[in-house]
């Protein structure tokens, strides 16, 4: 939860234009999905389910990734903080590969 309450922190003071709505918007629904997603994993209905939603999370770790490098690229005021969250979501993304290597 952590992680999504700091990328709707930046998305708060990205400035807004043409270029970048969209992809706050992206950034906002990928960012918040790896922490539900991962809520969801453990309410699962059995190991199968377990792993489907902790690979959903990778997922989108990975994409949130991505939005935060193309938000970098549209305005890279914030350059700093994109990098932290970039490093987070990195820690994520292994922390959920990790979850789904010992759960096979």
């Amino acid at each position: 939860m952590e992680f999504s309450k700091e990328i709707i922190r930046l998305c708060k003071i990205l400035p807004k234009s043409i270029i970048t709505i969209p992809l706050i918007g992206q950034l906002i629904r990928s960012g918040t999905a790896i922490g539900a997603n991962y809520i969801e994993a453990n309410d699962s209905l059995g190991k199968k389910d377990f792993i489907h939603r902790i690979k959903i999370a990778r997922k989108e770790a990975k994409e949130t990734m991505y939005w935060l490098k193309l938000i970098n690229e549209a305005d890279n005021k914030f350059k700093e903080q994109i990098e932290i969250l970039l490093k987070e979501c990195t820690e994520l993304k292994n922390i959920l590969s990790a979850i789904i290597k010992n759960s096979i």
